[in-house]
């Protein structure tokens, strides 16, 4: 039967008046977390770089609290992100900024799960985004997005889908969460040597101010060549649509690898621009808006205007620079700001970023020690893609 979404569902802004959270009730940690549209992705919830308020700050917001079983949706910029707040979220108190709306399922004649999965597929993606209005930053008023027509089976079928889709979802879920306890394990490890220096023979090493012997400090350009990516013609329909990855921030959240990219170029279209091709093993890092993401390029590709990678000169240095660029988000933020009001780290302020450099054999020793564990973290990255494609066929 067909419905409009306004029938489907209520949707529920979020708070937008004298009460909304300033830059500097922003946490780390604490007792709500409070969604930015960087959070909510095509993949679901991203909870890297997470905001947190107050108890104190949470109540005294209005709207915008999401309960079990709702879903976020971005309706602002990235318009379509959709995420669902099941059982498998570990947050029990979560708030949306006004980039996006909850919408709490009429569970009389639609089933949330189901719905989840209708919304972020691409065909209902692009089928919504007819609906917003601007066009340097796109917006789905409710308004309109309340009047947007859905045919939806019976409750019992949606249920059955939504049933069989999230074993799907569940299973990728448990391959993420192994992904996140290898990942933590090197960054502990990086954390142990490199920033407490309690690495293996540093009982008798000496230090001078505050930095051991054979130490030394590094500017980013250091490493190997800073890449600034590129976006081809977009009138150019014969440069999209080809076999080389063309990677853009929403690519990186949630990712080491960005093996699933939204674009591809064609040879044609990436060759109009040689000088960008980043070859296996580049670092991949966020410079623009949403900065301090990284990657690992796991095949020749190109990125946007709007990240800086860096072709290594020694493949030694890989995973020690890689978690070097994860630990300096906040730097970032501060060489990109200027007053401005979205973060853009340039190149020239990019390649100037110092790093404390240890001694050879230490990188080397943390290189084997990460390796395997890396090369564990692919696998289960391309296992959970093969069942995103199993369950999205």
């Amino acid at each position: 039967m067909i419905y409009k979404m306004g029938e489907l569902v209520s949707i529920i802004d979020g708070d937008r008046g004298k009460n909304y959270p300033k830059q500097d009730e922003f946490m780390d940690n604490g007792y709500c977390v409070f969604l930015d549209t960087g959070n909510v992705t095509k993949t679901g919830f991203s909870f890297e770089n997470v905001h947190f308020i107050t108890e104190e700050k949470c109540n005294v917001l209005r709207n915008g609290k999401m309960q079990k079983g709702d879903l976020a949706y971005t309706t602002r910029g990235t318009v379509g992100n959709v995420a669902y707040y099941n059982e498998l979220i570990p947050y029990e108190h979560i708030r949306i900024n006004s980039g996006m709306v909850i919408l709490r399922a009429n569970t009389e004649i639609v089933d949330a799960s189901f719905l989840y999965q209708l919304l972020k597929h691409d065909k209902y993606r692009n089928y919504f985004k007819q609906y917003c209005t601007g066009s340097a930053q796109p917006q789905l008023p409710i308004k309109n997005f309340s009047q947007i027509e859905l045919d939806v089976p019976q409750i019992e079928v949606q249920q059955k889908i939504g049933k069989i889709l999230s074993t799907y979802d569940n299973l990728i879920a448990n391959n993420r969460k192994q992904i996140k306890l290898l990942e933590e394990a090197v960054q502990r490890l990086y954390k142990e040597w490199f920033v407490d220096l309690r690495f293996p023979g540093y009982e008798g090493m000496e230090i001078v101010d505050g930095v051991p012997v054979g130490w030394k400090y590094k500017i980013v350009s250091d490493f190997g060549e800073v890449i600034t990516g590129k976006t081809p013609s977009t009138s150019k329909d014969d440069y999209y649509g080809g076999n080389i990855p063309f990677v853009t921030i929403p690519d990186m959240h949630g990712n080491v690898y960005p093996l699933k990219t939204e674009k591809s170029l064609t040879k044609l279209g990436a060759d109009t621009q040689k000088n960008k091709y980043l070859p296996k093993n580049s670092v991949i890092v966020s410079c623009i808006a949403t900065v301090g993401l990284v990657n690992i390029a796991v095949e020749s590709c190109q990125t946007n205007q709007q990240i800086n990678s860096v072709i290594l000169n020694n493949d030694d240095d890989l995973y020690f620079f890689y978690e070097s660029m994860l630990r300096i988000k906040a730097l970032l933020d501060g060489v990109g700001s200027n007053g401005a009001t979205m973060t853009n780290v340039n190149k020239t302020k990019f390649s100037n970023i110092k790093v404390l450099y240890p001694t050879e054999d230490l990188v080397i020793k943390y290189r084997n020690f990460c390796s395997p564990i890396f090369e564990k973290i692919l696998e289960l990255s391309k296992a959970f893609i093969k069942l995103e494609q199993a369950r999205d066929r």
